[in-house]
């Protein structure tokens, strides 16, 4: 479909042979996101399966939901959401303009579909002033069109407010920088979050999981509630390297008051009292003190 180069990295879109209509974006050979432009609830990760079943329940069935999408890639999530709540406000940061273009111009989204994209480092966009009052978590229309993209439009820093439910997948390549993992990140997404709004944290470890816990142990200080949800067995010490989802609120939980959400092989999942064990005495990571996520090339993951 595509092959791009940025920074001296290679991106490539890929349909794939076995089953036509499902394509592949990669990064340096690593994979980001699979679509299936011809059913987009069909998902092909684990992780992204368990944060769907959390936008299920984040609203009434097929009612709007203000998503936010911090890191686009090929806009797996966003498709989903479109697919399950046609027309629900969504806004995409993303870092990489020509990379968001060169999907949406391979991989168009649907008709109507109400997306639009911040170009920017997601930390920045972030940090930029709130406005003085909270708008309704409903934003304004679209702005006129970006590119090939005819239900795309651009949007301001001012248009991040009052998410129901925030995706946070800030992947440089395979690592993601402590500087959208530290505390004063958290604060500034919990910030431009509705009351009861949901964050999800998609991560990349192993046992003994020290970054996720740190993550934990650091979105507990931002947010009332916080479960960990990983397909891996947690005291598996020769387990393999995978994707570790956290889900903050301020509110209950969904997938810990209805843990059916997730789903049969049903994920291990860490709440309450079990998260508490599971961090034990992993610090909180701040912008002095943060650290990046582990390299999956390390050969401490063989």
């Amino acid at each position: 479909m595509f092959s791009l180069l940025l920074d001296n990295r290679k991106a490539k879109l890929m349909q794939s042979r076995r089953r036509p209509g499902r394509y592949e974006l990669s990064v340096d050979g690593i994979a980001q996101s699979v679509v299936s432009m011809t059913d987009p609830t069909e998902l092909e990760y684990a992780y992204t399966q368990h944060v769907a079943r959390a936008m299920d329940a984040a609203a009434e069935p097929g009612a709007p939901l203000f998503t936010v999408h911090l890191g686009a890639g090929a806009l797996t999530l966003a498709r989903y959401v479109e697919a399950t709540r046609a027309g629900s406000p969504q806004l995409v940061v993303e870092f990489e303009p020509a990379l968001y273009a060169a999907v949406i111009a391979a991989l168009p989204l649907p008709s109507g579909a109400d997306l639009r994209v911040i170009f920017g480092d997601a930390r920045a966009v972030a940090d930029a002033d709130l406005p003085d009052e909270k708008r309704s978590s409903v934003p304004s229309p679209p702005s006129p069109a970006l590119g090939a993209a005819a239900s795309a439009g651009t949007a301001v820093d001012t248009d991040w407010v009052d998410a129901r439910f925030t995706v946070v997948d800030l992947w440089d390549a395979a690592v993601i920088r402590h500087r959208v993992a530290s505390q004063e990140f958290y604060r500034r997404v919990a910030a431009r979050s509705a009351a009861g709004g949901v964050v999800a944290v998609n991560l990349l470890d192993g046992h003994p999981f020290e970054y996720s816990r740190r993550q934990a142990a650091t979105l507990r200080t931002v947010f009332d509630h916080v479960a960990v949800v990983l397909d891996a067995e947690p005291d598996d010490g020769e387990g393999p390297l995978g994707n570790v989802v956290i889900f903050a609120s301020d509110e209950p939980l969904s997938i810990v008051t209805t843990p059916d959400l997730l789903g049969s092989p049903r994920p291990h999942m860490l709440h309450d009292g079990s998260l508490t064990s599971w961090i034990a005495e992993a610090r909180i990571m701040t912008d002095a003190d943060g650290t990046d996520s582990p390299d999956p090339d390390d050969p401490i993951w063989g």
